[in-house]
């Protein structure tokens, strides 16, 4: 139980800090979406880990979703300190696995390409940075510190530390010093038009 209460401060210090507008940590507690689907999909997941369990865990999982706007497959693996910005539209669906430290922004998928049994969600690594409106479809690799520009759809493996942008997304590797790769921290930076 003390595990349990830990991880759940830790979501709501990392909306603290990756949110410039949350002013403190009650505020997010009772007023961020995007927590209350996460905390949510924390208790479905414990759930869905027993077999009996799985048909209420999809129900908590189905009433977060009308609460928040944010579709957690509780058969999902989500890492520590997610923060979904906004929340509304977001779907990680069952096989989806997800690192530590990202940031989902809203309307943003991890959805599949494929009605067939088995791993069909993407892997995302740690400290991974899902613009609006993203796509990531199928199951693909989605490397550490990569950033997927809003509105891209990738549907091939991101080696770790590239951006990802356009409809398809391509990659591309930074250039610079790993400080300037830094710079980039809103995701609508990196949207492309496609003509």
């Amino acid at each position: 139980m003390r595990r349990f209460v830990r991880v759940l401060g830790e979501d709501l210090e990392a909306a603290r800090r990756r949110d410039p507008a949350a002013r403190s940590r009650l505020e997010v507690a009772l007023a961020y979406p995007g927590v209350h689907a996460v905390w949510a999909y924390r208790l479905a997941h414990r759930m869905w880990r027993e077999p009996l369990l799985r048909l209420p865990a999809r129900l908590v999982s189905q009433a977060a979703r009308a609460l928040t706007g944010v579709e957690i497959h509780p058969g999902a693996r989500i890492g520590r300190r997610l923060f979904i910005d906004h929340g509304m539209g977001v779907v990680v669906g069952e096989t989806a696995v997800v690192g530590d430290d990202v940031v989902l922004f809203h309307t943003s998928t991890l959805g599949g390409r494929s009605m067939k049994r088995g791993k069909r969600h993407p892997t995302l690594g740690d400290r991974v940075v899902v613009g609006a409106g993203a796509k990531i479809l199928g199951p693909v690799w989605v490397g550490d510190d990569v950033q997927v520009g809003a509105n891209a759809v990738v549907v091939k493996d991101v080696p770790a530390g590239a951006v990802a942008v356009g409809v398809p997304a391509r990659v591309r590797m930074p250039s610079g010093t790993p400080a300037a790769r830094d710079a980039v921290e809103d995701p609508s930076l990196l949207i492309e038009y496609v003509i």
